[in-house]
């Protein structure tokens, strides 16, 4: 679905991403473990075109995408929750959710907020609260059920369980697999790293821009170098 091929990005003269080979096959949850600094959101920022990369080729379903805008990725599937939510405050969550179909005409958009609010029944008892005063749990169901309403093939998920407490994160990640069974491919940035490999099928590890492992991810889970770098082992 998604293949990153000696992808290198830069901010101005400093280089944050140093040929990056990534694939993600259709149907899977893919995620990206690495350390503050290492090029995870500079990656999807990449990947999601709110960064252009100086270098490689980026082939999503078949097709070079390298270097659309987020918008036009956005109507082939491609979206992206950012690490920090981007929601937007002085909008209610029923308004939030719609702006998530904006770009749709299709008949299916009531249907799709309804089963919205039905995965994330509390957006339904708060929907007419303003995006803004949610607490950080709800604005990080608020931002998933928001891109979700685009109908993504490929979601992009950076840093989805910071700054939330563990319950939380335990339901943000059932939630993210349940995305993923009912159809829709995911690439997740995750500092917890144990829950990132519990719910993937495969990882890479990002070190300085650059990947230095990759491999199935209940392999990663017992690897003794990850898990002594990322584990707490």
């Amino acid at each position: 679905m998604l293949k990153l091929q000696n992808v290198s990005t830069f901010y101005d003269k400093i280089q944050a991403l140093r040929s990056v080979d990534v694939t993600v096959k259709e149907g899977t949850i893919v995620t990206i473990l690495g350390a503050n600094g290492a090029g995870k959101t500079t990656m999807m920022n990449t990947i999601a075109g709110l960064l252009k990369p100086k270098e490689g080729s980026i082939h999503y379903l078949g097709k070079d995408v390298t270097g659309l805008r987020p918008d036009q990725l956005l109507r082939k599937g491609l979206a992206l929750v950012p690490e920090g939510r981007g929601i937007l405050a002085s909008m209610t969550v029923l308004e939030n959710l719609e702006m998530g179909a904006y770009h749709r005409n299709d008949d299916e958009v009531n249907t799709d907020l309804e089963k919205a609010m039905d995965r994330f029944p509390i957006l339904r008892e708060r929907q007419s609260q303003l995006g803004g005063t949610l607490s950080g749990g709800q604005q990080q169901m608020l931002a998933i059920a928001r891109v979700i309403m685009s109908k993504p093939k490929l979601l992009l998920l950076d840093e989805p369980s910071m700054g939330l407490a563990p319950l939380i994160v335990a339901d943000i990640f059932k939630i993210i697999k349940e995305i993923n069974e009912a159809g829709t491919t995911v690439l997740l940035v995750e500092q917890n790293a144990r829950q990132a490999l519990k719910v993937a099928d495969y990882g890479y590890v990002l070190e300085t821009g650059k990947v230095v492992a990759s491999g199935n991810a209940k392999e990663l889970l017992q690897d003794d170098t990850i898990k002594k770098a990322y584990l707490g082992h």
